[in-house]
């Protein structure tokens, strides 16, 4: 079964664009459901699908992300992440319907909960607004400002990938992409034509594809007086190469692979260069200096980063490149905060050994 894909509300969930896509499921802890129905909601899920993908806002409502979480620590699941973006509502929906697109595909569930960072880099969100006056997520100059005010004037906002503000009057442009998209709308209380008209042609997009507007937009663009747009790559073969091409790690803490910088389920940073020092390399040289130690008749001890190269020397002098302590199992730093999995305990490494999950180690990492 494909990894599911769940958005913290109803109306963050676009229709498939094909019979092979699968549905995104609007996850009931994060729309304030019981803390029992939770639990067995996303136990279902983990059961039918094996691995869960939680999708939401960086702006969503701490509550609703503290529940999932709860949820998640209620039930020991290492298998359920949450991947917060910096997206408008809209956005965020069609980063959701990207990643149901490629879970049919053969990417593991950490290639493809790290992904969602990469599509959104592809995503051009942004609205067309009536008033200018709350709006705090993109730089508003003064005079635009002032002239919002004025009835019938509406502004083209475009948040991501870069912010820009144009007057929403014919032959205004937004920079758009350079590559095919289809364009999403979301009309609100004041309806725009300008999208359609305009930027739909000015961007050349592929399809214009008009959606209910998600609850959150009115509070995320500071007003209810407008459209709200989103245009992707709609072609799963162009986000599949899109993936592909991009060099995969394996996690040194849970074992996934993933792409980028973190591990997209326990979020482990990926190891810097300087610190793989493969530990082959060095036992034939330990064992080397201990022989000549014997032979001069006197033990000496050995600098532990006196084999590595110059660079890498300064680098294992850093304090977090320093041996983890023996006792406990250390989290490793980033937003999500692993969840040990249930029924496993950690042995007790022997004198003159790594411990099993520590980075280098010849042992497979601690699962």
């Amino acid at each position: 079964m494909p990894t599911a894909v769940a958005v913290t509300g109803s109306d963050l969930v676009l229709p498939s664009p094909d019979r092979h896509t699968p549905g995104a499921v609007p996850l009931g802890a994060a729309t304030g459901a019981p803390l029992a129905a939770s639990l067995a909601e996303l136990q279902a899920l983990l059961e039918q699908h094996g691995w869960l993908i939680v999708l939401h806002s960086s702006a969503a409502d701490p509550e609703a992300i503290r529940r999932v979480r709860t949820a998640r620590a209620a039930l020991e699941a290492d298998r359920v992440t949450l991947v917060g973006l910096d997206l408008p509502p809209l956005g965020l929906a069609l980063v959701a319907l990207q990643l149901r697109q490629l879970s049919v595909c053969d990417f593991t569930p950490g290639v493809l909960a790290s992904a969602a960072r990469l599509l959104a880099h592809y995503v051009h969100a942004g609205a067309v607004l009536g008033s200018l006056a709350r709006l705090d997520r993109v730089p508003v100059p003064l005079g635009s400002h002032a002239r919002s005010w004025l009835p019938g004037t509406q502004y083209a906002v475009q948040a991501h990938p870069e912010p820009r503000l144009v007057k929403a009057v014919p032959g205004a442009e937004l920079p758009g992409p350079d590559f095919a998209t289809r364009l999403y709308l979301a009309h609100g209380e004041r309806p725009s034509t300008w999208l359609g008209e305009t930027l739909a042609r000015s961007w050349q997009v592929q399809s214009v594809t008009e959606v209910p507007l998600p609850k959150d937009s009115a509070a995320w663009w500071g007003t209810g007086k407008l459209t709200e747009f989103a245009a992707g790559i709609p072609d799963i073969s162009v986000l599949y190469q899109l993936v592909s091409s991009v060099r995969r790690e394996r996690c040194r803490w849970c074992g996934l692979e993933f792409l980028g910088d973190r591990c997209g389920f326990c979020g482990a940073p990926l190891t810097p260069p300087a610190l793989r020092a493969p530990v082959a390399s060095r036992e034939p040289r330990r064992e080397l200096g201990r022989e000549g130690a014997r032979e001069a008749g006197h033990e000496t001890p050995r600098d532990p980063g006196r084999d590595l190269p110059a660079a890498r020397r300064a680098a294992a002098a850093l304090p977090h490149a320093g041996p983890r302590p023996d006792t406990g199992l250390p989290g490793p730093p980033g937003e999500l905060g692993p969840v040990a999995p249930s029924g496993t305990t950690r042995a007790a490494a022997a004198p003159g050994t790594d411990p099993p999950d520590r980075p280098g180690s010849p042992h497979p990492p601690y699962r």
